[in-house]
């Protein structure tokens, strides 16, 4: 037998490739939509890819369960665990439906299946015993059930999808899970589906794997034995979910679409003036202090970076055509990440080489002016407005006296509430958030100000 995890930094994500080297044959859980890495690592260990399947209805990403199956003929497994809500569609015959005990092989290795609702309705953990060297399983593979160091959140269906009053009802089954689940060996391996910086749960670990045994010791929601305390806990100071994870569930439940595998066009500059004109969206995916120094009017900031995912999700239609102004040289790998999470619709992209170009296409630069701690601090001046767009939880946890708070991701939703007569100073954590915000304002016609140091420079200036 052989396990391969293949992991992706944007998302926290693990795919596995669990292997039987002597029959040749591989299965694949919970692959990302782009195949290409799932056929590249089966190659390169001389396997075929004969099963796909999946923990559940993934709410962070495109799933490529069903891509991936059709690309390669293998048999696809996902759970028939849901309820009539929360039930896999659009299969066409082609799914072999898992409930709480089915059981499959691939080659000499055996897959046992274990509802384990709580995420998910519908979340299932495979348990992976070897045949050919063993009667009892080895290892688990536990998706968003058990992380190392914490476990699934259980609020997404109501705080995400909008499912209300599910929250509670969930946390209690995932308890309940976790309770049949400790009755297995300590020696099990485990092999969740995320790592740190997920927001699939609040404490994840960043160690690859773990035991029963040592989460059992060490993991807060393993070692919890109230149910009342459990669900006080693990409702408490979740972190917002970011907004497009809704759209993931639906997509992921229904079926999406094939990939698009052809490069959207690249676009010139007169074209990008074009659709400046229009009023489509246009996203300059350049560092935030390039884009504050000086940017195209009427575009907005969402930096390449580990966060792209979140921000491009919340902020950006899945129903309309995307532009996008990327370094000249980098267009692919942000076309793959905004892939991840179904965004699609990308109408055309400008390799950016100079500003000087999208000037002489006649389009206005702008630039976004800076504040420092003390400029913050004299709010009366010009009437400043200071808007805080960290998310709910820190803003709790302290903030600058006579703020307005809008979190980012709420923000264009909620123009209204922005005075018109007043410089809006923007400020998140540390700077990340901030200049989008200020990015999203200024499109918008608001007079704006980004403060880079963001709270925490506040509170190490003395606050106020």
């Amino acid at each position: 037998m052989l396990l391969k995890r293949i992991y992706d930094e944007q998302l926290a994500q693990a795919s596995y490739l669990v292997a039987c080297k002597e029959a040749g044959v591989a299965l694949i859980v919970d692959p990302l939509r782009d195949t290409s890495r799932y056929l590249a690592a089966a190659a390169e260990e001389h396997v075929k890819i004969t099963d796909v399947t999946e923990t559940h209805i993934h709410a962070d990403f495109v799933s490529g369960a069903r891509d991936l199956a059709r690309a390669t003929g293998a048999r696809l497994h996902l759970s028939d665990m849901g309820d009539d809500d929360w039930r896999y569609g659009g299969l066409d015959g082609v799914l072999n439906p898992l409930r709480d005990g089915s059981t499959f092989s691939v080659g000499s290795i055996r897959i046992d299946v274990v509802h384990t609702p709580g995420h998910t309705p519908e979340h299932v953990t495979f348990l992976v015993t070897d045949t050919a060297a063993a009667s009892v399983p080895v290892g688990a593979l536990t998706g968003d059930f058990i992380f190392v160091g914490d476990v699934g959140r259980p609020d997404l269906l109501e705080v995400a999808a909008g499912v209300s009053g599910t929250k509670e009802p969930a946390a209690r089954q995932l308890f309940r899970s976790l309770q049949k689940f400790k009755a297995l060996p300590d020696y099990l391996q485990l092999w969740p589906g995320h790592g740190a910086g997920s927001a699939c749960g609040k404490a994840l670990g960043a160690m690859p794997q773990s035991t029963l045994g040592y989460e059992r010791l060490f993991n807060w929601g393993l070692a919890e034995s109230s149910e009342d305390e459990f669900v006080r806990n693990v409702l408490e100071g979740q972190p917002d979910p970011p907004a497009y994870f809704a759209v993931m569930k639906r997509i992921n439940r229904d079926g999406p679409p094939p990939r698009r595998l052809e490069l959207p066009r690249r676009i010139s500059a007169r074209d990008v003036a074009a659709r400046l004109a229009d009023g489509a969206p246009v996203v300059d995916t350049r560092p935030a202090t390039e884009f504050a120094e000086k940017h195209a009017a009427s575009t907005i900031n969402i930096p390449d970076s580990r966060t792209i995912l979140n921000w491009a999700g919340a902020l950006l239609p899945y129903d309309r055509d995307i532009f996008l102004i990327v370094p000249d040289g980098d267009q692919q790998s942000v076309i793959d990440d905004l892939a991840l999470i179904g965004l699609d619709r990308i109408g055309g992209v400008y390799g950016l080489r100079s500003l000087a170009d999208l000037e002489s296409a006649g389009i206005e630069m702008r630039a976004t002016p800076q504040v420092s701690a003390d400029g913050l601090k004299q709010p009366a001046r010009n009437g400043q407005v200071i808007l805080d767009v960290r998310a709910p939880d820190e803003w709790e946890h302290g903030h600058i006296p006579g703020a307005l708070h809008i979190p980012l991701g709420s923000l264009q939703s909620r123009l209204d509430e922005m005075p018109r007569d007043a410089e809006i100073a923007v400020h998140c954590q540390g700077g990340g958030r901030s200049v989008i915000a200020a990015s999203i304002l200024q499109k918008n016609g608001f007079l704006v100000s980004n403060f880079t140091g963001g709270f925490a420079e506040w509170e190490q200036s003395g606050g106020d």
